[in-house]
């Protein structure tokens, strides 16, 4: 079984960066590419100065300012991938969730990454078999879905493709232990676990709130006193993002066929209308 040391992330996002943060903290060392310098530096500002970073860390006493620092300093960036990757032992794809741009950097990553490298993605619907299908390794590729934001959400869904080995699956699992993550196992599935459960609820209260049943704030307010949830659906919308959720809730209504999970005209027009949430300060709430 392999010993992943080295990691790239491709993709530094807000997953992508709290991922390659996670990874940082646990004593790995990590290289992060994207298309831009300008997006890498916004990642690594992310992880230090977010709102999940490691100086909120510290200031948390969760850890001490060397602790920080030694963390910051195993991560590195490039815009170059076929360097990035040639000398790892796990990448993890993590760009925006469109089916034909990872499976474009699936086939990169595969032409340029060692033989024994196992190649991950973050995706949160789209099927790990067809993005291994693209590679020379299929026993080699696997989900590792991380939730937002990584260095907070504890769950981690490990997702076995048609042909991932028994070996990769299990080289996941133990890792995203010593990440200190609990890890679950799933099968190729559209939504997987956890999104193929939690959208519904979250769909259903856009339309509640569509059809003028109740605020906003009592949707929200319903579910965390009636169902002890920490956030509202319509909160967790904002704060997952509206263009992330709309993505998720086609994907499934595309290959699931369920109207549980046909998107809610509310949520394309505030889609189109570029409120997405948490991220842009606009949403089912204003943020500041």
């Amino acid at each position: 079984m392999i010993e992943v040391r080295r990691v790239a992330i491709v993709g530094f996002g807000t997953m992508g960066s709290g991922i390659a943060q996670v990874f940082a903290q646990a004593g790995f060392s990590v290289v992060a590419v994207d298309v831009s310098e300008e997006v890498l530096k916004r990642g690594l500002d992310n992880i230090w100065s977010g709102p999940f970073g490691l100086k909120k860390a510290v200031e948390r006493g969760k850890l001490t300012e060397e602790q920080a620092r030694e963390a910051f300093s195993k991560i590195k960036t490039t815009t170059n991938l076929p360097e990035a990757v040639k000398d790892v032992d796990l990448v993890i794809e993590a760009v925006f969730e469109d089916f034909e741009v990872k499976r474009k950097v699936f086939a990169e990553v595969d032409a340029h990454a060692p033989p024994h490298a196992i190649l991950a993605s973050n995706t949160s619907t789209l099927s790990i078999t067809a993005l291994a299908a693209v590679t020379k390794r299929p026993e080699k590729v696997v989900g590792m879905h991380f939730f937002n934001p990584p260095p907070i959400m504890k769950l981690v869904e490990v997702v076995r493709g048609f042909l991932t080995s028994d070996e990769t699956v299990e080289v996941v699992r133990s890792l995203a232990e010593k990440l200190g993550k609990v890890p679950v196992i799933s099968r190729d599935s559209p939504g997987f676990i956890a999104n193929r459960i939690g959208v519904v609820p979250i769909l259903e209260a856009i339309r509640l709130y569509e059809q003028g049943v109740a605020s906003a704030r009592d949707i929200d307010t319903a579910m965390k006193l009636g169902y002890n949830w920490p956030m509202g659906p319509l909160e967790l919308a904002d704060f997952i993002g509206l263009d992330v959720l709309l993505g998720i809730a086609e994907v499934l209504y595309r290959e699931t066929g369920s109207p549980a999970y046909h998107p809610p005209p509310l949520l394309r027009r505030l889609v189109a209308a570029g409120y997405l949430g948490r991220k842009v300060g606009r949403g089912f709430y204003t943020y500041k």
